[in-house]
């Protein structure tokens, strides 16, 4: 009888499972191709405001006094003079409402083109204004087989999808480095780009430079999701092998 449990039991646990990865130097090193044929990227890329940006607006001059009404203070916060700044919202019509002036424009422009605007309508009030902006929920987010996952505040407002990869800690081994998808939230849609990091086309990708609240996915290789399965589908078969051994066990008894 025990030989007969024996028996039994090698037919549910003497099944040998092999999965065999195999991933070439073509799925794995970045920027492949002839470095003679890179396209040159201007260094001059800035990120254009638009809804739903928070902006600091920091004005400055000659005379402080001038300068008081437009450098707002929010007195909610105590903690520390970071914290009580003043932040502007562009509306959804991409307008953000400035004190004394009043309504202005930003959405569509760059944050150079923005400062160059506030000038102009502060002349009116302050002699040679100093204008600074800064937009402070500039964040990115890059999700999947990365080794830190996570949403990025970024303190300067030009960064690539490669700095972002970095941020993350780069692919792990079995992240699909030819099929990354970007996605980016637009005033009025959605959009997708997929993009592969294994070419040197990258450099000339709409996405090369990212804007606010892109998201980043990196998908898992084959190897990675048979290796998911394989383990549910084990832990399956160990469960459903166990309760029958069990049954048959007490019925041979």
């Amino acid at each position: 009888m025990p030989h007969r449990k024996l028996k039994i039991f090698s037919i549910f646990f003497t099944i040998n499972i092999l999965i065999i990865s195999c991933a070439s130097r073509e799925q794995i090193v970045y920027f492949q191709g002839n470095e003679e044929l890179f396209q040159e990227i201007g260094n001059d890329y800035s990120p254009k405001l638009q809804p739903d940006d928070k902006l600091v607006i920091t004005i400055s001059a000659l005379d402080f006094e001038a300068t008081k009404p437009f450098n707002q203070v929010n007195y909610y916060y105590q903690v520390n003079d970071e914290a009580r700044r003043q932040t502007y919202l562009i509306d959804q019509n991409g307008e953000i409402d400035y004190p004394v002036i009043g309504k202005i424009k930003l959405a569509g422009l760059t944050r150079s083109e923005a400062i160059s605007l506030l000038k102009e309508k502060l002349k009116e009030y302050i002699i040679d204004p100093g204008v600074n902006i800064e937009i402070v929920n500039f964040k990115i987010t890059v999700l999947g087989e990365v080794y830190h996952p996570g949403t990025f505040n970024i303190a300067n407002e030009r960064i690539t999808i490669l700095d972002a990869i970095g941020l993350a800690g780069d692919l792990t081994i079995n992240g699909v480095r030819d099929n990354v998808l970007v996605i980016r939230e637009m005033p009025d849609k959605k959009e997708f780009y997929r993009i592969n990091l294994t070419s040197n086309q990258i450099f000339s990708s709409p996405v090369y430079y990212l804007k606010q609240n892109d998201v980043i996915y990196i998908e898992p290789n084959k190897a990675q999701i048979n290796s998911s399965t394989y383990s549910r589908n084990t832990s399956v078969i160990i469960s459903v092998a166990s309760l029958v051994i069990t049954v048959i066990s007490v019925l041979v008894r």
